[in-house]
């Protein structure tokens, strides 16, 4: 099969390489997917689990990407709740071969059935975005319907998720990022805006949850917004400063079928809508990953046609 592998750690995406790889095979409680589309994200060259195996050996070359959306072609040994020829999507297992490929091997548990009316290209785009928001705001942060969130990189595939979900709970959003982010970021939803280059931050005043998506100093300006009891929610590592009367959480996305299907539904009924900021070939990925120009949204690679 085709395939994006990986070999050196320093070079980072320039160091893709499109090349031909066995086909895996499917171990106990496993499916094997015919990759439709592929999501990526581009801090995964950074991520120890893309070069290293859980008992820190190395395991080059390895396929980089996490998301998919494709169609069951076998099912492992064991294997129950799902069969061949259903489409799925899903969020692929940290340290085991990834999503820019023709097929992968993935325990059935990570996937969720994906609905004939949405596209592979959409389904591919929603795991990585639409899980860290879920269980950012709802098992972490334990939004309400009434409290007021601050969404960083509101223009961005995570921070759009973030806002969209959050005004569907009754939440007040304020979205972060550049200048040139205003408009998106209120047409996905947010209703105050706060240029981080040009606007003072600390004038929104006092909010219930922060989902920081940038660290730094501006999660620690962002610290200091927190309300009694609110909560930093933060997916860039453990959080530098905490709020003086509230919690600072951090947290790895994992996997859930059922927020999965929450979440497809969502994009089903129209109450929810993706950010794609470029789709390639997968002829076409290295060269897409390698781009110098800036670009908002998820990029997503249709693996086949």
């Amino acid at each position: 099969m085709k395939a994006i592998v990986v070999t050196d750690q320093a070079a980072g995406t320039a160091g893709m390489k499109l090349a031909e790889r066995p086909e895996p095979p499917a171990a106990i409680n496993d499916v094997i997917v015919q990759i439709h589309a592929s999501g990526f994200v581009p801090t995964e060259m950074a991520w120890p689990s893309t070069w290293t195996d859980r008992r820190d050996r190395d395991r080059t070359p390895s396929i980089p990407g996490h998301e998919l959306a494709g169609v069951v072609t076998a099912l492992g040994y064991g294997t129950t709740g799902l069969s061949v020829g259903q489409r799925v999507f899903g969020l692929a297992d940290w340290h085991r071969d990834g999503t820019l490929a023709e097929y992968i091997a993935i325990e059935a548990r990570n996937l969720a059935p994906l609905p004939g009316d949405v596209d592979f290209t959409v389904g591919a785009s929603l795991p990585i975005s639409g899980l860290t928001a879920w269980q950012g705001l709802f098992q972490h942060g334990h939004l309400q319907s009434g409290q007021s969130v601050i969404a960083h990189g509101a223009a961005g595939a995570v921070g759009s998720m973030v806002t969209q979900l959050a005004r569907l709970a009754g939440a007040y959003v304020i979205g972060t990022g550049r200048a040139a982010d205003r408009q998106k970021a209120l047409d996905f939803g947010a209703q105050e805006f706060v240029d981080l280059d040009n606007d003072a931050l600390e004038g929104v005043g006092g909010v219930d949850l922060v989902f920081d998506v940038i660290g730094g100093d501006i999660q620690k300006r962002s610290a200091g917004l927190i309300r009694a009891g609110g909560t930093l929610v933060s997916i860039v590592g453990p959080t530098e400063a905490r709020p003086a009367d509230g919690l600072a959480v951090d947290f790895v996305v994992e996997s859930d079928r059922a927020q999965l299907s929450e979440i497809v539904q969502r994009v089903r009924d129209g109450r929810l809508r993706t950010n794609i900021g470029n789709v390639s070939a997968l002829d076409d990925a290295v060269a897409t990953f390698n781009a110098t120009e800036r670009r908002a949204g998820k990029t997503v690679i249709r693996v086949r046609p």
